[in-house]
């Protein structure tokens, strides 16, 4: 099946670390054993599961955790594979993409009007919809609006990521059905024409189903009736799980929403019980108000206890008065939008109230472009014991992304999915013959780094799975060289040091351009591009000054350019041949230190007489670090330099050596002549 795929591409053949993949992956399906693979960047991983999943009896879901593969798996992958199989099939594999509802657009939202909702006060759209009334600009928004409108008449999917040009989120919002306001197909007047059941009926018809973390961590929370049954699942990019999961299992009271549920509610309720919304809204502005931001560490504050428990008494009372929804009820959608909103506050405000040992609690301020934004916050300390008991059950599970092996070894992140610490046992018979016929020679070493030994299998015995890394094709020792600039001071205040700008400048201007600059900071990014753009003609783009789409496009096609920002750009950014010949890491990227649910594991971790510095935040680096490293090579034929301006990385004892076993093999240095000088030497070329 894999030969056939690959024959499919143009001068296509298989790589070994691919087969290797493919081979392990078969095993699993026949065992039943689940399967953690690390696969470097280059390795061909889609094709790699996508060819033995065709050969499972029953559908097959593959979970992603950014559109960008999303979209590579439906639009060129599975097209390819699907045309390339269809021979040896003898039919043609179907597959389908499964997104949460709040992608679709609802027409019983475009249809129904809104007027109690506080996104309703600026202008009137009247006919169509009863007179809808809508938030924002006026001619703006209507105009999206409008066009939502047309577009609805001829869009066959509803699938927001097929509209183009697209609606900006405001916009979105007013005609999309969040899953827990959604009344089901059964009790809405547009049932039969539901662009998100539709997508349901489809996904249940495919032999491969492509979805989202977000979406497959909402299924795991709802006991799993959501993503249709399946024996195999491929997670992808499953360094990235654990907090999707985190992100589906947390909650927030925000008083705007307290404010919305009061008046989507109001004609359900007597005035009592929406003044009781009313002023519980009011207590909860006033206790965020009152809270410094951070982590709750001793119990809520006085006036955050005291506006949860009125709120949990006025969501109690206003959802008896709602009731049930009824086959006659006059209008079934407004209905279960009031009582989804009111379900929700009163669940999370209990939960706040029962300030649980596994919970995290902590107050939200933004102080960026949504100033004034405040919430109560609470979320799970760990997702591990979840996913043990919801991941893996009733199925095989592999798990694959370019990020696996924290210092080599997969414990850690087997750990954070569920998964118990590995021992490291020999590979099995068939990937022992794989790997000695396509494999190159190397030499032995106790443990595999991010990209190494393609033979060695981690196990833990009993338990049902096991871990291997199939390298990558990229030549690393050859193609890039690792510089860290051991001779800066220890970073310490936030910002760009002065002698980690100048040495910037000095790296940037040898090679004259062409540089992915990845700060830790937007006060770092900031200075290091006004220092740039004073001190060169060299055209800088900033995060933040044009969308990001338009930066990357920009920064591929500008030879000289740079472009330099924060975390988004840590993963995702696509740039192969000489555009992006310098990748610049200011300081390691460990999680800050008012980052509420890493300090809480480290916290616990220390309590238990570990160490969390170790146990949470050094993973954090490894895998944000591997993730920016992996920028630099994305092809065969590129070439380059990653410098991290953080000592650390060659002083820190312990930790240092751990976070370059987790990066590419590359050739590593010390010595700033030597990057400056293969800088050079690539400007020339």
């Amino acid at each position: 099946m894999l030969a056939a795929a690959v024959g499919a591409v143009p001068g296509g053949s298989a790589r070994p670390g691919q087969q290797l993949m493919a081979s392990a992956i078969e095993e699993s399906i026949a065992t039943g054993e689940h399967l953690l693979v690390q696969a470097g960047t280059g390795t061909g991983k889609s094709l790699a599961y996508l060819a033995p999943a065709l050969t499972v009896d029953g559908p097959v879901v593959v979970s992603t955790a950014t559109l960008a593969l999303q979209s590579q798996l439906v639009e060129h992958d599975l097209p390819r594979l699907a045309d390339a199989v269809e021979p040896v099939l003898g039919r043609r594999p179907t597959f389908a993409v499964l997104k949460g509802r709040h992608h679709y657009l609802c027409l019983a939202r475009l249809d129904n009007s809104t007027e109690d909702e506080p996104e309703d006060t600026l202008f009137d759209t009247p006919g169509r919809g009863g007179g809808m009334k809508w938030l924002g600009e006026a001619g703006r928004l209507g105009k999206q609006v409008e066009r939502l409108r047309a577009w609805a008449d001829k869009t066959e999917t509803g699938d927001r990521d097929e509209l183009d040009p697209g609606v900006d989120d405001q916009a979105w919002r007013l005609v999309s059905m969040p899953a827990r306001e959604c009344v089901g197909a059964g009790r809405c007047p547009y049932g039969p024409e539901c662009f998100a059941e539709a997508s349901r009926v489809r996904a249940r018809e495919a032999d491969i189903v492509v979805t989202n973390h977000s979406l497959l961590a909402v299924d795991l929370l709802a006991d799993r009736h959501i993503v249709p049954p399946h024996k195999l699942l491929v997670v992808d990019e499953a360094h990235e799980l654990a907090d999707r999961v985190s992100s589906a299992s947390q909650a927030e009271l925000v008083p705007e929403l307290v404010d919305r549920a009061a008046r989507r509610a109001r004609p359900l309720l007597t005035p009592e019980i929406a003044e009781s919304l009313i002023a519980a809204g009011d207590a909860l502005s006033v206790g965020l108000a009152e809270a410094p931001a951070g982590r709750i560490t001793a119990g809520l504050p006085g006036p955050l206890r005291e506006a949860c428990t009125l709120l949990d008494a006025a969501t109690r009372a206003a959802l008896d008065k709602v009731g049930d929804i009824k086959a006659d009820d006059p209008d079934p959608v407004r209905k279960q939008q009031a009582k989804a909103v009111l379900d929700d506050l009163s669940k999370t405000s209990q939960r706040l109230l029962e300030e649980g040992e596994h919970d995290v609690a902590w107050v939200e301020k933004s102080d960026g472009p949504g100033a004034g934004r405040r919430a109560l916050v609470v979320a799970p300390l760990s997702v591990a014991g979840m996913l043990a008991n919801e991941l893996y059950d009733e199925r095989t599970v592999v798990v694959t992304s370019a990020t696996l092996a924290l210092g080599g070894r997969f414990d850690t992140v087997a750990r954070a999915l569920g998964l118990g610490p590995v021992t490291v046992d020999p590979p099995s018979p068939a990937a022992s013959a794989l790997a000695a016929s396509t494999a190159p020679a190397r030499k032995a070493k106790p443990a595999p780094k991010a990209a190494g030994d393609a033979a060695l299998i981690e196990r833990e015995s009993g338990s049902g799975w096991r871990s291997l890394d199939v390298g990558s094709p990229f030549d690393y020792g050859r193609q890039g060289i690792l510089y860290v600039a051991a001779h800066l001071p220890r970073p310490a205040a936030s910002g760009l040091p002065d002698a980690a700008g100048t040495e910037l400048l000095e790296l940037v201007t040898a090679l004259g351009g062409r540089t992915l600059g990845l700060f830790s900071s937007r006060r770092a990014a900031q200075q290091a591009a006004e220092l740039l753009r004073a001190r060169t003609d060299l055209p800088v783009l900033l995060q933040g000054e044009e969308s990001l789409p338009l930066l990357v496009r920009r920064f591929r096609e500008e030879r000289a350019s740079c472009l330099f920002g924060v975390m988004s750009l840590w993963q995702g950014v696509d740039v192969p041949g000489d555009a992006c010949q310098l990748v610049v890491i200011d300081r390691l990227p460990f999680p800050r230190p008012d980052e509420p649910l890493a300090a809480a594991r480290a916290a616990a971790v220390d309590a238990s007489g570990g160490s969390g510095f170790a146990a949470v935040s050094v993973p954090i680096a490894a895998v944000r670090l591997a993730q920016g490293v992996g920028r630099l090579i994305r092809s065969t034929g590129d070439k380059g330099v990653v410098a991290v301006l953080d000592s650390r990385l060659e002083t820190a004892r312990g930790y240092g050596a751990f976070l370059r076993r987790s990066l590419p093999p590359f050739w590593y240095t010390t010595r700033p002549e030597v990057a400056r000088g293969a800088l050079q030497r690539l400007a020339k070329d």
